[in-house]
């Protein structure tokens, strides 16, 4: 049989814009993803659908699986023939373990490559304004596995890391703080040597506590930190109020959940993330080309005989030509006697990538404006072609019906189907996450979200929707639902951004 590969992948710190891009072209093309507890929901959220997986749980102190049988899986699956990816958080080679996971692979000769991830050694301090070596404080920094097993006695030269006078970080040592801060002293470390706790750096969840040696356990125990968590130790420690940054981004602290159609890659979350938001982009609802093409293919064939095409979704746009066109041999000059309408910039943008300028599109996203504004610039007596999802809304084509000399041909090119993740549990994010809020840019990811949640209750979903018909979706199934004042991606963003100052 024919042996199969395996990838060690860092996923990083937990901010998804930190996973490498390498990273992310491995993960599109496994066949078996193996993960840790520490990685990221944004990067599960990645995992192709259909690909097999296999949670493995490790986090400091406690293995959902031993390591040893983590060894024998990644053989395994190798062993039938599979792409195998194992997602660890950070980095995979700084106390991840992967070494050992390595050794019995190199030892019945399955190949194997290692994707280095971005460490929260590194990451978690400087989302916080630590810069880990500093010209006017230090000249090295030290990574320590801050874990020690219960009963026993750290196996670390305190005196030594002491004597180095350089940054100190310990990961996976939030339980035992006050034993690091105890030997670090008797080792010689002043006392009032500044030093920080960094609780879920780079994520929605990200706190500091910053102190002194002396007095850090006191601090953390009277302000509280969750894990995972690291300690800073080291002049440096002072820079975190002077440098810091990205507490002060719009929508820090914030956690949104954006619904999307799968083979769309999502402005909306790429905004909230540049505004600071830690964005959980799930493919709520994907397309697929109808089956039945019989009906399109005439359409296309007499295309010739329609002045007006409007389009009402980037999907719509792709399928048409990507899919149709494409199937049919039909060149896109067959189209240079149509006007072509678009609605909304999304649907604009995907013409303008196939050389196509659209000659309408309504100020106002939705289909009533679009008919409204055809109805009024269509000439007399005028053909118009509507290629658009099934399940299409009825407002555009009541729009058209107040020219009765129009003959207009609405014409399902795409059906919508309504998907559930399978990594992310998608109710616990809600309800034990402290999320802020889901983005709705369409009624039928409003749909696709209550389709992927069941059970879930609601009414305490803050829903902010793009427009109208959207909104409408939301109040149907009890969300609080808020409307961007323009049906536009950047107003859709401003209004997430006021929601965080009126709901807290």
């Amino acid at each position: 049989m024919k042996s199969g590969k395996v990838w060690l992948v860092g996923a990083g710190p937990g901010d998804i814009g930190l996973f490498t891009l390498k990273g992310k072209k491995i993960l599109e093309q496994a066949e078996v993803v193996v993960y840790d507890s520490l990685v990221g929901d944004g990067v599960l959220a990645m995992v192709p659908k259909g690909v097999k997986t296999i949670n493995v749980g490790k986090r400091a102190g406690h293995h959902l699986v031993p390591q040893d049988q983590i060894n024998r899986i990644l053989l395994k699956e190798a062993q039938k023939g599979y792409r195998v990816v194992r997602l660890k958080g950070g980095d995979p080679f700084l106390f991840g373990r992967g070494g050992e996971e390595l050794e019995l692979l190199k030892e019945h000769q399955i190949p194997f490559e290692v994707v280095p991830g971005v460490t929260s050694s590194i990451a978690v301090p400087a989302y916080n304004g630590i810069p880990v070596t500093h010209r006017d404080y230090c000249s090295s920094v030290h990574i320590i596995t801050g874990h020690k097993k219960a009963g026993q006695e750290y196996d670390i030269n305190f005196k030594a890391l002491v004597d180095t006078k350089g940054t100190l970080v310990f990961l996976m040592g939030v339980t035992a703080l006050e034993d690091i801060c105890t030997n670090l002293i008797r080792a010689g470390m002043a006392p009032d040597t500044p030093a920080a706790v960094l609780q879920q750096g780079t994520t929605a969840g990200q706190k500091k506590i910053v102190s002194t040696v002396s007095q850090l356990k006191a601090q953390v125990e009277r302000q509280g930190i969750k894990t995972p968590a690291i300690i800073v130790v080291g002049g440096v420690c002072e820079n975190a109020d002077k440098f810091s940054w990205y507490e002060y981004l719009p929508l820090f602290g914030c956690k949104v959940l954006v619904t999307r159609p799968k083979e769309l890659t999502s402005v909306m979350a790429e905004k909230l993330r540049m505004q600071g938001a830690e964005v959980l982009e799930l493919p709520a609802i994907a397309v697929s080309a109808v089956k039945d093409r019989t009906e399109i293919k005439k359409e296309l064939e007499c295309i010739d005989s329609y002045q007006w095409m409007a389009f009402t979704s980037p999907s719509g746009v792709r399928i048409f030509f990507d899919e149709y066109m494409r199937e049919l041999r039909m060149d896109i000059r067959r189209l240079g006697n149509l006007k072509i309408a678009a609605l909304g910039t999304g649907t604009g943008r995907a013409l303008e990538e196939r050389g196509i300028f659209p000659d309408l599109m309504p100020k106002v996203f939705d289909g009533k404006a679009l008919g409204e504004e055809l109805a009024a610039k269509c000439e007399p007596g005028a053909r118009i072609l509507i290629p658009r999802a099934a399940i299409g809304t009825k407002e555009l084509l009541e729009a058209l019906q107040v020219r009765d000399d129009l003959a207009v041909t609405d014409l399902p090119i795409y059906d919508t189907v309504y998907e559930q993740s399978e990594l992310v549990d998608e109710v616990k994010f809600f309800e034990q996450t402290g999320l802020h809020c889901a983005v709705f840019t369409s009624a039928s990811t409003v749909r696709g979200f209550v389709n992927a949640v069941p059970g879930l209750d609601y009414t305490k979903v803050t829903a902010a929707c793009i427009g109208k018909q959207t909104k409408a979706a939301a109040d149907e199934f009890g969300m609080k639902t808020y409307m961007a004042e323009q049906a536009t991606i950047d107003s859709l963003t401003d209004l997430v951004i006021k929601l965080k100052h009126h709901l807290g």
